[in-house]
């Protein structure tokens, strides 16, 4: 059985999609682009300002399923530059315990939806 998680806090999905499914205690989240969700804007002022909308629209999901970034126990991060990855971790580093933080890869595509720089899924646990 699998529950749909929807929330106003975050982008509403741009295709036949939902932001994330949960099934037993397993949240399967899809990937956030940086989307303001008050002002429907890409945040693109910069690469730092970009993961931070996205892990916030992160945030409001785990929220919306009662978690937090401490259940997440894989994330996938997509990129357009590998050129950004050590700004990327910056700003992703500051949400997670380096003792406990998830498995992780950090892969490198051609195109993001939008044309964004940056996209992230996770997978959480309760």
């Amino acid at each position: 059985m699998k529950t749909i998680i929807n929330t106003p806090h975050a982008p509403a999905p741009i295709g036949p999609y939902n932001q994330a499914v949960l099934t037993g205690n397993t949240l399967y989240t899809s990937g956030q682009i940086a989307i303001n969700v008050e002002s429907g804007e890409l945040v693109l002022d910069s690469i730092t300002a970009e993961t931070e909308q996205v892990m916030q629209n992160l945030k409001a999901v785990l929220t919306a399923a009662d978690m937090t970034f401490e259940h997440v126990i894989k994330s996938s991060i997509f990129i357009s530059d590998m050129h950004n990855f050590s700004e990327i971790n910056e700003v992703y580093a500051k949400y997670f315990n380096a003792d406990t933080a998830p498995a992780r890869e950090t892969v490198e595509v051609a195109n993001l939806p939008k044309f964004v720089n940056v996209e992230i899924s996770m997978i959480a646990v309760k």
